[in-house]
């Protein structure tokens, strides 16, 4: 069960990056004056990324909790 810990913690550190990643990108976005349809276009190209990074990241902690308990 010790293998299901270490795959649940790769996977929320994996989740982690994600969300960084759309973090810094959104806030890069506001930074670049864009016009508000253009702002918009680009957060909601944002969004998927974040929302997968997300599920990574839960599905990693539930892993990590698993494996916790199970072990």
């Amino acid at each position: 069960m010790e293998s299901v810990v270490w795959i649940g913690a790769g996977l929320s550190f994996l989740g982690l990056i994600g969300i960084v990643y759309s973090i810094v990108a959104v806030s890069r976005a506001k930074r670049a004056n864009l016009s508000d349809e253009d702002l918009r276009a680009r957060i909601s190209a944002i969004l998927p990324i974040n929302l997968a990074a997300l599920l990574v990241s839960v599905i990693g902690l539930m892993a990590v909790v698993i494996g916790i308990m199970l072990g």
